[in-house]
C-alpha cells in the first residue's frame, strides 16, 4: 500500500536573521517619521549617526575576535541597535553621548558576551542606561520642544551643528522637558488642569508624543501580522500599566494619567520593538507574558515614585535578569512525555 508523504505539520519556512531586522527597521519607520515631523530632524541624525557607529563598533570587534565580517554585519542587528538607540536618545543629544551608548551597547552587552544570541541583557537599553546614569544632563536637557518640521523645528542644518557642538545642554530656545518629566515633577505643586497648561501638552495628551506613539503601535501591528512577534509581551506591559494606573491614577492631581502613561514617552516603542527582543526576552508563551507584565509593572513603578520620568531602559533590564528563573518555571511539555515538575523537590521519609 502507497502511502502518502508530508512534511510535519509543525514545519515553517526559514526566516534569516536579516529579514527579520530588517523588517523591524521598516517597521519602526513610521514612528520615525512622527518623530521628525512634531520634533525636527534629530532623531533622524541620530539614527543615521548611531547606526554607523554601530556597524563600525561590530566591524573592530569581529576583526579583533578573528569573525568574518560580511557575514556577521548583513544580519542588521547592529544596525537594529544603533536604531533603537536612535530612536530613544533625546533629538540634541551630544554626538559623543551617542557613540558612548552605542560603543557600550556594541561591545560591553554584545560581543564580549559572544555575539549575537549569547547576550543576556538588550543591548540598547544597556547603551542607553549606561549614559543615563554617566551623563543626565545631557539625557535629561536635550529634549526638543514639539514643532511641526515645517514651522516652528529647528532647520536640518542648525539641528545637526548643535548636536555636533557636543555641548551637554541645547539651546533653551528650542528644547522642553519631556510630557512625563513635567508632569512629574509640577504636579506636587499645582493641580492637574494647571500642570496641563504647559506648552508641552498643546491641545492634546502629549503634544507630538501621541503621534510619535501612534506610529510605533502602527509598526508594531505589523510585526504581529507577519508574526515576527506574538502579542505576549506588549500585551503583558500594556495591560499591567492600564491596569495599575487605573488603580493608582484615578486622582490625576496626584498621578499621571493613564493616557500619559500610554501615549508619552518611549511605551510603545519599548512595547513592540525593545521589551521583544528574540534573545534578551522569556522564550515560551506563557514566559513572555509574564516577562511583560513585569516591565509594565517596573515601568509605571519607576514613572510614579521612582527618580526617572520615564523607565523602559530599566524595567527591561531588571526583568533580564529574570528570564532565567521564567524560563526554567514555564519551560512547555515536550510532545508525548508528562510536565516536568519545578522547584526544590519535596523531602519524603525512607
Amino acid at each position: 500500500m502507497a502511502l502518502r508523504q508530508q512534511s510535519s505539520p509543525h514545519a515553517r519556512g526559514a526566516r534569516p536573521t536579516s529579514r527579520v531586522m530588517l523588517w523591524v527597521i521598516l517597521a519602526a519607520l513610521p514612528g520615525l517619521l512622527a518623530q521628525t515631523l512634531c520634533f525636527g530632524w534629530g532623531n533622524l541624525i541620530n539614527v543615521i549617526w548611531c547606526i554607523g557607529v554601530a556597524l563600525a563598533a561590530e566591524a573592530v570587534m569581529l576583526t579583533l575576535r578573528k569573525r568574518p565580517l560580511a557575514f556577521f554585519l548583513k544580519d542588521n542587528t547592529a544596525a537594529v541597535t544603533g536604531l533603537l538607540l536612535g530612536l530613544s536618545l533625546p533629538q540634541f543629544a551630544p554626538w559623543w553621548v551617542s557613540a558612548i551608548a552605542v560603543i557600550s551597547a556594541i561591545v560591553l552587552a554584545k560581543q564580549l558576551y559572544g555575539g549575537i544570541g549569547s547576550n543576556p541583557f538588550n543591548p540598547a537599553m544597556v547603551g542607553y542606561a549606561l549614559v543615563l546614569v554617566s551623563f543626565p544632563v545631557a539625557m535629561t536637557t536635550n529634549w526638543a520642544q514639539p514643532g511641526l518640521l515645517w514651522e516652528t523645528a529647528p532647520g536640518f542644518g542648525e539641528t545637526l551643528a548643535t548636536i555636533a557642538s557636543g555641548q551637554q545642554t541645547a539651546v533653551d530656545a528650542f528644547t522642553m522637558a519631556t510630557p512625563l518629566d513635567e508632569y512629574k515633577h509640577q504636579i506636587a505643586s499645582h493641580t492637574a488642569a494647571e500642570v496641563l497648561q504647559h506648552p508641552t501638552f498643546g491641545d492634546g495628551i502629549a503634544r507630538g508624543w501621541e503621534w510619535v506613539n501612534a506610529g510605533f503601535l502602527a509598526g508594531g501591528l505589523v510585526l504581529l501580522a507577519l508574526k515576527l512577534i506574538t502579542w505576549h509581551i506588549p500585551v503583558g506591559m500594556l495591560g499591567a500599566m492600564t491596569l495599575l494606573s487605573l488603580a493608582f491614577g484615578s486622582n490625576e492631581d496626584l498621578y499621571a494619567p493613564l493616557s500619559l502613561h500610554l501615549l508619552a514617552g518611549g511605551t510603545m516603542l519599548g512595547a513592540f520593538f525593545i521589551a521583544t527582543d528574540p534573545v534578551s526576552a522569556a522564550t515560551s508563551r506563557q514566559g513572555k507574558l509574564i516577562y511583560g507584565i513585569g516591565v509594565g509593572l517596573l515601568v509605571y513603578v519607576i514613572r510614579t515614585w521612582g527618580n526617572y520620568p520615564d523607565a523602559v531602559a530599566f524595567s527591561v533590564l531588571l526583568m533580564n535578569f529574570a528570564v532565567p528563573f521564567i524560563d526554567h518555571y514555564t519551560r512547555p511539555r515536550t510532545y508525548g512525555h508528562h510536565k516536568a515538575r519545578r522547584g526544590i523537590p519535596s523531602k519524603t521519609s525512607g
